[in-house]
């Protein structure tokens, strides 16, 4: 039995090194390209002060910086207050596409709302968020 405990340990032991350098370059490579694929022109947009009653509309804007189409996928306002509409087709490398959200300012007082986006680059919702005060 202590012959299997020792072999057990010079086996995790010996292969420790093996496995931290496979899969820490691996995984830093992933994230890497996931963030390469969309550069956003801003993830949080403050719009100030907007009147109570009018529905303002908040533009995301991005562009493909990788090498083949994007999809957005899903677009999901995080409340009911929101709506939002998106680029449907596919943006292709080196061009823009959007994500707009539409906030019902119906109520006065502060807000910060978000947006999520999910790609074909990414099953990962990139968060975009917005913030402002209604004004009575």
């Amino acid at each position: 039995m202590k012959k299997l405990k020792i072999t057990a340990v010079l086996a995790v032991l010996a292969f420790s090194p093996f496995y931290a350098n496979v899969f820490s370059g691996e995984a830093s490579s992933i994230v890497n390209r996931i963030a390469d694929a969309i550069k956003w022109k801003s993830e949080s947009i403050d719009v100030g002060n907007i009147p109570q009653g009018k529905p303002k509309i908040i533009r995301f804007e991005f562009t493909n910086t990788s090498s083949k189409p994007i999809i957005i996928q899903n677009v999901a306002p995080s409340c009911g207050c929101t709506t939002a509409d998106y680029t449907k087709t596919p943006i292709q490398p080196g061009k823009k596409g959007f994500v707009e959200a539409s906030y019902n300012a119906a109520a006065a007082g502060p807000f910060m709302k978000t947006v999520n986006v999910t790609t074909s680059e990414s099953k990962t919702p990139k968060t975009l968020s917005f913030k402002g005060t209604v004004t009575s």
